[in-house]
């Protein structure tokens, strides 16, 4: 009887207990850093329906929820999934089609490489990206003189690592109708001795451009999933891509539909007429993993290539400014004209000329405005006065990428001079005026890695631990606020603080798992951790092997 009694009781008790609730996801046994507003941790988080459900502790989640699929990430560290706040995620997987230059210690390394890749691909049109001379000990642009030699008939168009400068040879030249005598506002077709040498600088780059062959969709579609799968890889899980065509938006878009990409996008819409027009006529685009609300402008070149538009001259080239793509009335025109929509303009601006141009413009289209988000892209060297402009009211946000400046500090200050250098690559004031920041890597420009992009810049070295004491560490972000530029500063920069960027209830599941503990990991570890896992939408997209 008394054994019958305890049976009868066990089964009341089970009875009565609450039925567990329906769920999608666990993760277990984590490191969770949460990015809320009070940076708090926890161990276990729910997933349903691709959102997050609820975080917490494992044991309580464990008996309150009947889960389909259990992630133990054994003690590593969980954070919201990483945000690349300004990269090209397109130029990625079409310069994985073409000869890759990245790291060439000299030029005859990369004629290697040119020659290397069209034995084994045979194009009819050489193209590659990568070469920087400021890594080579001849520091010197190079010419067509080799190119001429080895590709008399074939055109060859090799790009500098930043996209601000190609070098090309004379086939390259004659097919794009390019002679001495040929002026293109916006850049420079470089001459000696009356000729062009086959370096060519920012705006004139579009009269090669015209001659590449044309990209099919299938080249396209391909070019996109091998970006994607980089991406991925790397814990990334929004990537803000700088400057799309509306037939690649698209194209991401019908991937997305079909569920062949996963990735989501922020895309900001390249500055031609026809892109333009179309998107102000049609208004944003958004869904949850496509969103298309900006527009991105040029409004000079890049510093490596002396194509940053300069108050003063460079100081190291006498009487050189730099130039301006964009005229400071165009920059003017065009935040007029977007001003009148829902849209942001994010403007890439490199040189205190054309950061000083593109705030003036961004301030007097935005007047009486409030939360308008528009982004100066790279906000690379300021002048001191000039850092006002940006403030807390959320009408102008600094987007950086602070792997430029472990890539740039060892040439950066022979350009601008020891008082210019000091409102160079100011991560930390720009926030400080902000109230936040959003921070990217430029990729292909720099290593998609985004822990280089976190190492940079609370550490400010480069991955050989250079320089021992960090470059200009006045303006270092702590651990807690570069993960914020990585999240939800990104997330905010982009409209979709409410739905991504932090690990909350009601958010997107996209998290990255990571396994060291990046806010604790000895500094020189930090470049070394390793992504073990990415999810988006509470679906594992990858996982290391």
């Amino acid at each position: 009887m008394q054994k019958l009694f305890f049976l009868l009781l066990a089964i009341s008790i089970a009875s009565c207990a609450p039925e567990k609730l329906p769920a999608d996801l666990l993760i277990k046994n984590a490191t969770i850093y949460t990015v809320d507003k009070d940076f708090s941790t926890a161990n276990a988080l729910v997933v349903k329906n691709g959102k997050i459900l609820e975080i917490g502790l494992k044991p309580e989640l464990e008996l309150k929820y009947k889960i389909k699929e259990t992630y133990d990430a054994k003690g590593n560290t969980v954070v919201p999934g990483l945000i690349d706040a300004h990269a090209h995620l397109y130029g990625l997987g079409m310069s994985l089609q073409q000869v890759d230059l990245v790291g060439t210690k000299s030029f005859e390394e990369v004629l290697g490489r040119v020659v290397a890749f069209q034995e084994e691909k045979k194009m009819p049109y050489i193209i590659g990206r990568g070469w920087d001379q400021n890594d080579w000990d001849d520091k010197n642009f190079p010419t067509k003189k080799e190119l001429d030699s080895l590709f008399p008939d074939t055109p060859v168009s090799l790009r500098r690592i930043d996209g601000h400068a190609m070098l090309v040879n004379s086939k390259a030249l004659e097919l794009a109708g390019i002679t001495s005598k040929t002026k293109v506002a916006g850049g420079e077709i470089v001459l000696k001795n009356g000729e062009p040498t086959g370096i060519i600088v920012d705006a004139p780059m579009r009269l090669i451009g015209k001659t590449f062959p044309e990209t099919t969709p299938e080249v396209s579609i391909e070019a996109l999933l091998e970006a994607e799968k980089l991406c991925l890889q790397y814990g990334l899980t929004t990537v803000d891509d700088a400057g799309l065509d509306r037939n690649i938006i698209e194209l991401i878009d019908q991937l997305q539909k079909e569920g062949k990409f996963k990735l989501r996008m922020y895309a900001m819409v390249s500055n031609s007429p026809q892109n333009r027009d179309y998107y102000l006529s049609n208004g944003i685009y958004k869904t949850d993993r496509l969103n298309v609300r900006s527009f991105k402008v040029y409004s000079d070149g890049a510093l490596g290539s002396r194509g940053a538009a300069m108050r003063e001259p460079y100081s190291d080239m006498p009487g050189h400014y730099g130039a301006m793509i964009a005229t400071a009335d165009s920059l003017k025109y065009l935040a007029e004209k977007i001003a009148a929509s829902e849209f942001q303009m994010n403007t890439h601006a490199i040189g205190d000329s054309a950061n000083i141009a593109v705030l003036r413009a961004y301030k007097k289209a935005l007047k009486g405005k409030t939360d308008r988000r528009w982004r100066v892209e790279h906000a690379q060297i300021i002048s001191a006065q000039d850092f006002d402009y940006f403030d807390d009211n959320n009408n102008i946000l600094p987007s950086v990428q602070p792997t430029h400046a472990t890539s740039d500090m060892y040439w950066a200050e022979d350009r601008v001079g020891a008082e210019r250098i000091k409102g160079a690559y100011a991560y930390k004031e720009l926030l400080e005026k902000a109230g936040s920041i959003a921070l990217g890597t430029d990729f292909p420009v720099e290593h998609v890695n985004p822990m280089y992009t976190f190492y940079a810049a609370v550490a400010r070295k480069d991955l050989k631990n250079y320089p021992e004491n960090g470059f200009q560490m006045k303006d270092a972000l702590t651990r807690e606020e570069a993960l914020k530029g990585m999240t939800i500063w990104a997330a905010f920069a982009n409209f979709e603080e409410n739905e991504k960027g932090s690990i909350e209830v009601g958010k997107f599941a996209d998290f990255t798992v990571l396994d060291k503990d990046i806010m604790n990991v000895d500094e020189k570890e930090l470049p070394n951790t390793k992504v073990l896992a990415t999810f988006i939408n509470g679906e594992k997209v990858y996982e290391v092997e």
